[in-house]
């Protein structure tokens, strides 16, 4: 999910900027291995967000040595890794990995930015989807199939299928259509540099989370339509965990809800939910 794109050249190594104020965060050193995402992962932030805060790309590469600032006040070792994501462990591989949790290695590699054939580094936490996390364990590969992940295809909704969406799942349509014109302009073929996608842009975790413990059955990944219903789904389940709280719940939408329980409303989070609460007139809201 994810607010308007920044971006900068693609593959360029850029030496991190410290943007956030030094009183409302810390210096991590990169180290061997860390990307952009792990050091996020590792501290329950969003990888924009963490971009955003250090004046980055989402889609930027880190340079080792150099410091990125953790809003949340803890450097990146000390919390642990959200759901989705993967510490690796001495002796594994990133077939090993790849297998455990039902993928293939070309499959984590293109989600961590790395290459089929990369060493991966004890320590690291590699990105999967939310309900395939390996075990710690040699275990075979499963046979099932890997859950489906959201398909950025040729398509777009209305404002109006949007409301009625939204009001089928007790949010304010208003709310949901003005994150849905904020995140994608309605357009449904659209992948963003973290591989959010669709019309919410949902991240695949976000999606494989939704299927398993909301809506409890498989989602037609290529829909616009099932697009939305998946982005309000989680957007109500937001707004319930936030006690109603409208603005709380987009906050946790663009944050992520743990980084907002634990730090507040950061400023870049701020600037979002003043968009999307400015464009619910746009959409028939107060």
């Amino acid at each position: 999910m994810l607010f308007p794109r920044r971006r900068l050249a693609g593959g360029v190594a850029v030496a991190l900027i410290c943007a956030a104020p030094a009183s409302a965060a810390v210096p991590h050193t990169v180290q061997p291995g860390e990307t952009l995402w792990s050091i996020a992962a590792a501290n329950n932030l969003s990888t924009r967000y963490l971009a955003a805060t250090n004046g980055l790309s989402e889609d930027a590469h880190v340079v080792l040595g150099s410091a990125i600032n953790i809003p949340s006040g803890t450097v990146a070792a000390a919390a642990p890794a959200p759901a989705g994501a993967y510490t690796v462990r001495p002796g594994d591989t990133l077939t090993g990995i790849a297998a455990r949790a039902g993928l293939s290695a070309g499959q984590v590699a293109a989600m961590n930015g790395l290459a089929p054939d990369a060493h991966v580094i004890s320590g690291t936490a590699l990105k999967l989807p939310a309900t395939s996390a390996p075990a710690a364990t040699s275990s075979p590969a499963p046979t099932r199939a890997p859950a489906a992940s959201p398909q950025a295809t040729p398509g777009r909704v209305t404002a109006a299928e949007v409301g009625q969406i939204a009001s089928d799942h007790g949010v304010p349509a208003s709310v949901a259509a003005a994150i849905a014109w904020q995140e994608s302009g309605f357009n449904n073929d659209l992948v963003s540099t973290a591989n959010a996608r669709g019309v919410m842009q949902i991240l695949p975790g976000t999606w494989s989370w939704v299927e398993g413990n909301i809506a409890r059955r498989r989602i037609d990944p290529a829909s616009p339509q099932e697009n939305v219903h998946v982005g309000v789904m989680y957007l109500n389940r937001l707004i319930s965990d936030a006690g109603g709280d409208v603005a709380r719940g987009v906050a946790g939408y663009y944050q992520g809800p743990a980084s907002v329980a634990r730090n507040g409303l950061l400023p870049d989070t701020q600037r979002y939910v003043d968009n999307v609460m400015a464009l619910r007139s746009r959409f028939g809201g107060g």
